[in-house]
């Protein structure tokens, strides 16, 4: 499948896994495919605010990645997500459920520690796997491409698949006018 990746749409997944190092998070995410996409400057020609973007996916991870939609079935139960962030906040710290997970100590890197040497961290060595999410995006954007009878997978494929997907990551885009439809007629030509 890779192989009908274009050169953008390949540097999208390598930032992402960019991304995810950056943030110290143990998966990359369909959230660091858009950050990726970002990055690359893919969303410019749809009038997309970068900062606006990343700023509302904050948001989000700092409410545990629930979407509004996730929000709204809890306050129909009588559940106010705002109290619990608040709450959990109150006592853990600011960005207590935004916090990437906490890696896993190897005895190498028991070892290394022990032993004064700095772990591997930053140079770009760590393996960072894909959550399902962020698999079935690139899957599906092979369907896409398919689809449309395209001959490779760019930018607007992996974004036309984010968006087909429910979740934080297509609500943001939706909330900043970003739509299927939207992404495939203005990026399409």
């Amino acid at each position: 499948m890779f192989e009908r990746f274009t050169r953008d749409a390949r540097s999208t997944v390598t930032g992402a896994v960019a991304e995810a190092r950056q943030a110290r998070a143990a998966t990359v995410t369909e959230e660091h495919l858009l950050l990726s996409l970002l990055a690359l400057g893919a969303l410019d020609p749809l009038g997309v605010d970068r900062a606006a973007v990343t700023a509302d996916l904050a948001a989000a991870r700092r409410r545990g990645g629930m979407s509004r939609a996730d929000e709204e079935a809890l306050a129909g139960l009588g559940i106010d997500l705002t109290e619990i962030v608040s709450r959990i906040e109150e006592t853990h710290g600011e960005g207590a459920l935004a916090a990437p997970s906490p890696r896993r100590r190897t005895l190498g890197s028991s070892l290394r520690s022990a032993l004064g040497r700095a772990e591997q961290d930053g140079g770009g060595s760590r393996h960072v796997p894909f959550t399902e999410g962020s698999k079935k995006v690139l899957e599906q954007s092979l369907r896409i491409a398919l689809g449309r009878k395209d001959h490779h997978i760019g930018t607007l494929h992996l974004l036309l698949a984010l968006l087909s997907r429910p979740g934080t990551v297509s609500e943001v885009l939706t909330d900043h006018g970003i739509t299927y439809a939207t992404a495939e007629t203005r990026l399409a030509a």
